[in-house]
């Protein structure tokens, strides 16, 4: 116990690390402690409080993560940066960035995706802050640069080409490396100069016009990277819990079941257009009908049987325009006894015809 106040002496008070590991303090505190939090309130235990809802309100605990935040940042300039207050507006910033940032897919998505995996952002979002916040508090602050004494430009640029390695790795899909390579620089190097997964931004942009570093990087996901992600999975449930089977808010779900449901909303309108066009292609038939049997009952003769006469003509007529859009065939250029003619040659068949019948 002694060795290691000395050390922490040494290495945090003595170098004016201290606000910056008590920030790291509050972060993993408060991340383990509200993941600790909302996994038994998913278990349903009753010893546990449960949620904050005042009023039937559910509040989200990001808001009180903003809450710290603004208390540790504001308090920190409002007492010039003085001792001791830095240190305990440090621990409450660090609070706050664990609190927001283990809501951070829900920030992204605007949408409740805690326990789907679009959550697993927000674990993403957490280790990187806790180990990027681990690498200012293992170096010097910031980057090399400590009060009192010369700046080391080697430290520096060792420190920015792993950080250019680190963002390399990230673009190539492996984020673990990436994530990691932050604290080991050895190991962001070597993610950075393998190959990318298949499915990263640097595939789609490097390996779109050479297919055999591509069929090399899907072979190498098959192989190695699959065995990697259910190790990531199961890591990620034990510290995180695992996600739910069906989201009930999941936003691609909906947009599937909205396209879904468009398809068949658009199937169905085509099928009720077509139905309903039979419908009253058979009504005007019936009709058709009905007036060329009026026009043939007994006693109906002189002039005034004539233009009844004409409703077989009609009917003979619309069965024929039918026929010749189930043949395919436009009704402008319908075939007639000579063959292709046009609309008003058709109508001036049709009165002739008629004047015939009334004679």
């Amino acid at each position: 116990m002694t060795t290691l106040l000395d050390g922490y002496r040494d290495h945090i008070v003595a170098a004016h690390k201290q606000p910056l590991f008590l920030l790291l303090v509050g972060f993993i505190v408060s991340f383990v402690f509200i993941r600790f939090s909302v996994r038994m309130i998913r278990a349903k235990v009753r010893w546990w409080p449960g949620n904050v809802t005042p009023g039937g309100l559910h509040i989200h605990h990001m808001v009180f993560g903003l809450g710290f935040l603004l208390l540790g940042g504001i308090g920190v300039f409002a007492t010039y940066g003085g001792h001791p207050w830095i240190n305990w507006f440090g621990l409450a910033f660090g609070i706050g960035c664990g609190l927001v940032l283990d809501e951070f897919a829900l920030i992204l998505h605007l949408d409740d995706v805690y326990w789907s995996e679009q959550g697993r952002k927000s674990v993403d979002a957490v280790i990187f802050g806790i180990l990027f916040t681990s690498l200012l508090l293992v170096g010097y602050v910031p980057l090399g640069v400590v009060p009192g004494e010369e700046t080391r430009w080697g430290l520096i640029t060792i420190i920015s080409v792993n950080a250019l390695a680190s963002v390399i790795t990230l673009f190539k899909g492996k984020v673990w490396t990436g994530l990691l390579g932050i604290m080991v620089p050895g190991l962001s190097w070597i993610g950075a100069v393998r190959l990318a997964r298949p499915s990263s931004p640097w595939a789609r942009w490097r390996y779109a016009a050479r297919p055999r570093r591509r069929a090399r990087a899907l072979r190498r996901e098959r192989l190695l990277h699959r065995r990697a992600d259910r190790a990531r999975t199961w890591l990620f449930d034990l510290i995180a819990g695992a996600p739910d089977k069906v989201p009930v808010n999941h936003p691609a779900a909906h947009r599937v079941a909205e396209r879904m449901a468009a398809r068949a909303t658009a199937h169905l309108d085509a099928h009720a257009a077509r139905a309903l066009a039979r419908r009253q292609a058979r009504l005007a038939d019936r009709r058709s009908a009905a007036a060329g049997a009026e026009g043939k009952a007994p006693g109906a003769a002189g002039p005034a049987s004539g233009p009844t006469e004409a409703g077989p003509v009609r009917s003979r007529l619309a069965q024929q325009r039918r026929r010749t859009v189930r043949a395919g065939r436009s009704r402008a250029i319908a075939a007639g006894p000579t063959g292709l003619e046009s609309r008003p040659e058709r109508r001036h068949r049709l009165r002739t015809h008629t004047r015939r019948i009334s004679r």
